[in-house]
């Protein structure tokens, strides 16, 4: 079968994904190409594949028991990768790695990563995850970090929104786009300082989490209903159950025993196909905000003196679902200090949001337009 190959950039770093199996490099298209700049059915010559990161993906399940077995024979250590119990060894320079239960297997050599598996679907989402792995190497070793933030645009400036988990960093990026603002990312995004002193902000593509009471209590929850109704499909992430819900017609939040809530996972392409909103590439931060959700309350800005930490950047200490078992970090990045200067001479805002949308949409718009027009 001919090689077909998809080719990524993101600022100076790239990435070809390439495979015999064309869902594979449809996939990363679809995946990176609202946010990213992703270019399928590139001529697969040498050009194609050459610097940057290169992973290959297909359905091939010999391998994957070759690959096994060569774990096995190695010994190996055994972590959590991608919510999946993965065993890993090394030998010679290369990473072997696998996951017995999702039946995929990874050949690791630098910036060269082979991945196969028995169907073309998990494939190919590992596949993805791996190219967005390789370009945040590249990123990372050419001065950018990864911020625990979401990110919303107006003309060209982002005010990014930084907090814990449950903060509502997502709410806040939705609730502006539905009131005309463009979303960059939301939960993650790249910064770097640059030499105007302005702090340049890239998305980092992800599926979005976005839970039922949320799309009830904005207007979305019918026609993402009706769209699975017809047969679209939400990222394979999504639990079953959030699936069942929507074709119930169930509108509530839905909950797992250890109280995490269960939410529909949307591509970052059905982020406009199917919710209307306007994805945007790249910004310059002008403000910041920090958020804090309360259910019940009136939604009102707050001083809390609440400024950049430690735990709002992402690095291999807080990293908890894709540990560097292929060894692609840089082992020296630049610090944050320089950042966290930057950063700190924006406008900042804390406000508490409900699940009054109207009431908390209308504060944010609000607020985030006074914040980029301060000087």
């Amino acid at each position: 079968m001919p090689l077909t190959v998809t080719r990524i950039h993101a600022d100076t770093a790239t990435v070809a994904v390439a495979s015999q199996t064309r869902a594979v490099t449809d996939w990363s298209a679809r995946y990176f190409g609202p946010w990213w700049h992703a270019c399928a059915d590139v001529d697969p010559g040498p050009d194609a594949l050459a610097g940057g990161g290169l992973v290959l993906g297909d359905v091939d399940p010999a391998r994957v028991d070759d690959i096994t077995t060569l774990v096995t024979d190695y010994g190996h250590t055994e972590t959590t990768y991608a919510n999946a119990r993965t065993l890993v060894s090394r030998a010679d320079g290369i990473t072997y790695a696998v996951q017995p239960d999702e039946r995929i297997s990874y050949q690791a050599d630098g910036r060269r990563l082979v991945i196969v598996g028995d169907a073309p679907e998990p494939v190919a989402v590992a596949a993805a995850r791996l190219a967005r792995e390789l370009v945040r190497s590249q990123l990372l070793a050419d001065g950018w970090t990864v911020l625990h933030a979401s990110a919303a645009t107006h003309n060209g400036d982002a005010v990014l929104t930084l907090g814990d988990k449950g903060a509502g960093k997502t709410t806040t990026a939705l609730l502006l786009a539905l009131n005309g603002w463009g979303l960059l990312a939301n939960d993650r995004v790249f910064v770097r300082p640059e030499t105007d002193g302005r702090v340049r902000v890239l998305p980092w593509p992800s599926a979005a989490a976005l839970g039922l009471g949320l799309l009830d209590a904005t207007g979305l929850y019918d026609q993402v209903r009706e769209r699975v109704l017809a047969g679209g499909q939400l990222h394979p992430t999504q639990h079953p159950t959030v699936t069942q819900a929507l074709m119930d017609g169930h509108r509530e939040p839905l909950w797992r025993e250890d109280g995490k809530e269960l939410k529909p996972q949307f591509f970052p392409d059905q982020l406009g196909s199917w919710l209307g909103l306007d994805l945007t590439t790249e910004a310059h931060a002008a403000g910041l905000l920090f958020p804090t959700m309360s259910p019940d309350a009136i939604p009102a800005l707050v001083e809390n003196g609440r400024t950049l930490t430690d735990a709002d950047v992402f690095d291999q200490k807080t990293e908890d679902r894709y540990p560097d078992i292929f060894g692609l970090t840089p082992t020296t990045t630049t610090g944050t200090q320089t950042l966290t200067e930057h950063l700190a001479r924006l406008p900042r805002q804390s406000l508490i949001l409900s699940h009054a949308t109207d009431a908390s949409g209308a504060l944010l718009s609000k607020t985030a337009e006074e914040i980029i027009t301060l000087p």
